[in-house]
């Protein structure tokens, strides 16, 4: 299977497991875990899981989080370039989790934001590898510049790339259009259905698939609990998602699917069986 350079962020979780709705100004009594997570440290990790050689190239603090990350993601089997920032901490993300598994997240990027193009590691930038590239990092003022220079690195080396929205409310932000012109024409883009509507306009997962294989040669668009789909714009393909049993709650299982999606597509399944897989990992972050 050929090597994966990822480039997105890495985050300290702290996840508030509800026990009923929010009451907005007083009281909601919660279950409180820290745990490691980011986007691009989720994906690096899964991926490591599934088999896949990886390097995670993001920006850290000086901290404890960072550290802990740091044995955390060597553990699963990433390779690590992470670079410690002297000023900003590790980033940190406050997930609250709904009774139904559902999730909101208040995000503070720290470090991540501060992603340059002189962390990435330039070993990895080759023919035959693949890149990988976590939304956030080309959301983000401070970093996009690194996601900029990753990309362009890995088309001029002949990479296959893969690039994850990440995050419809920044799309919504910084301008689906703007946001299409960055990533340029990508092997695979993954967005989630929220991701693809505001990249589109479409409410409609086929039909926003089928508007973004303009935009890259293939697209998955993840459902949630109603599955997901791929389409080239010729051909779509849908998989029901997987019956999970008791959903702990839904954070990183997003993340899980697309590495599952990626190691199978880059040992060169077919598209529905590489839908398949993303679905195993996701039922095992869900659970």
């Amino acid at each position: 299977m050929r090597p994966v350079l990822v480039v997105g962020d890495v985050m300290v979780d702290v996840v508030a497991r509800m026990s009923g709705p929010l009451a907005a100004g007083s009281d909601t009594p919660a279950s409180i875990v820290t745990r490691p997570g980011g986007a691009g440290a989720n994906v690096a990790a899964w991926l490591a899981e599934a088999g896949v050689d990886v390097t995670l190239a993001a920006r850290v603090g000086a901290d404890v989080a960072a550290a802990r990350a740091a044995k955390g993601l060597r553990h699963h089997g990433v390779r690590l370039q992470l670079t410690e920032d002297p000023e900003r901490p590790t980033g940190t993300c406050v997930v609250l989790v709904a009774p139904d598994g559902e999730r909101s997240m208040l995000p503070d990027p720290g470090a991540n934001a501060a992603l340059a193009p002189g962390d990435l590691p330039s070993r990895c930038f080759r023919r035959g590898a693949h890149l990988h590239v976590a939304g956030y990092t080309l959301l983000r003022a401070g970093s996009v510049d690194a996601g900029r220079v990753a990309l362009a690195r890995a088309r001029a080396a002949g990479m296959t790339v893969s690039i994850d929205p990440s995050s419809a409310a920044l799309l919504a932000q910084h301008g689906a259009d703007r946001f299409l012109r960055l990533v340029g024409h990508p092997d695979l883009l993954l967005p989630n259905a929220d991701e693809a509507r505001a990249l589109t306009g479409k409410g409609d997962p086929r039909a926003a698939a089928r508007a973004l294989s303009l935009h890259a040669r293939e697209v998955v668009v993840t459902r949630g609990a109603e599955g997901a789909l791929w389409s080239d714009g010729r051909v779509t393909l849908e998989a029901p998602a997987v019956v999970a049993g008791a959903v702990a709650d839904t954070t990183g299982a997003g993340d899980a699917f697309t590495a599952g999606f990626l190691a199978a597509w880059l040992d060169g399944a077919p598209a529905g069986a590489a839908l398949e897989r993303g679905h195993e990992l996701a039922v095992r972050a869900l659970a």
